[in-house]
C-alpha cells in the first residue's frame, strides 16, 4: 500500500514540476515558495529520507503548505497553487531520497 501511494505521489510531483517550469515570469516569484517547502520539508523528513517517507509527509502536505504560503507571499495568492508550487518542490527535494532513481 505504501507503494501505491509513494507511486502516485511521485506521477503528482512530476507534474507538478513540469508546470512550475512551464510557469513563465511567475517562476522566479514561486522560488521563494518552493525554497520555502524545502526549508520545511527538511524539517519534516530530515536530510536523509526515502520515497516512502516523502510521500508520507506529502499525504497531509496541503494542510501546512497553506499556513506556510501567506507567510512567504502574502500579498501574491495566485502563486499559491499546491498543484505547482507543492508538487514541483516535493518532486526537487525526492531527486534526494537514499532510493531515487537517477533521471
Amino acid at each position: 500500500m505504501g507503494d501505491d501511494r509513494a507511486t502516485v505521489a511521485q506521477f503528482a510531483w512530476h507534474d507538478g514540476l513540469e508546470r512550475l517550469h512551464a510557469a513563465g515570469p511567475l517562476m522566479g516569484p514561486r522560488s521563494r515558495l518552493v525554497d520555502a517547502v524545502h526549508d520545511e520539508l527538511r524539517r519534516r523528513v530530515g536530510l536523509t529520507f526515502t520515497i516512502a517517507d516523502l510521500a508520507h509527509v506529502y499525504s497531509v502536505s496541503e494542510d501546512w503548505f497553506f499556513e506556510l504560503a501567506p507567510r512567504v507571499a502574502p500579498k501574491d495568492p495566485d502563486l499559491w497553487d499546491p498543484s505547482v508550487v507543492l508538487d514541483g518542490a516535493f518532486a526537487l527535494y525526492s531527486r534526494s531520497a537514499r532510493d531515487a532513481q537517477p533521471v
